[in-house]
């Protein structure tokens, strides 16, 4: 097992993953093209963000996203996890932590202050998942408007 960046090669397994997150959640449908046009412009633009993934030989069997902004409270580069899935096969097995303790490292190496995540709100294995592994819920709610089609 190794854990490194994406690259440009690895989208089409990217999109698997995608594919077994998607499926999981409420909001999302899974579309190939746009989840390979979004992983492209991450992949193309380091100022964007990173996708960090495990591999097993030559198969890609986790990954996560760490997307960059500004807080303006703290004055400095925070992270927003994404995407954070391993198939399923290989969960339970302890690669999640460690996919997540990678990520963490190498997001607080970038500058980050503050790494967010969301989940489903009656995901309550992730929820166990993430204050497992030092997460608070926060009080903060979300809300979102899709100005796509608009």
């Amino acid at each position: 097992m190794k854990i490194d960046q994406a690259n440009l090669a690895d989208i089409p397994q990217l999109c698997i993953l995608l594919d077994e997150l998607f499926s999981q959640e409420a909001e999302f449908t899974p579309d190939y093209e746009l989840q390979g046009r979004g992983l492209s412009k991450i992949l193309n633009n380091e100022d964007i963000g990173v996708i960090l993934v495990v591999r097993e030989s030559d198969k890609v069997i986790g990954m996560v996203n760490i997307l960059y902004t500004i807080s303006t409270a703290l004055g400095g580069r925070v992270g927003n996890l994404e995407d954070f899935v391993v198939l399923p096969e290989y969960r339970n097995s302890g690669i999640g932590s460690k996919l997540l303790s990678y990520a963490l490292n190498f997001a607080k190496k970038r500058g980050c202050q503050r790494i967010t995540l969301l989940t489903d709100d009656d995901n309550q294995d992730a929820h166990r998942f993430y204050l497992k592994n030092g997460f608070s819920r926060s009080s903060m709610v979300p809300f979102r408007r899709n100005t796509r089609n608009t």
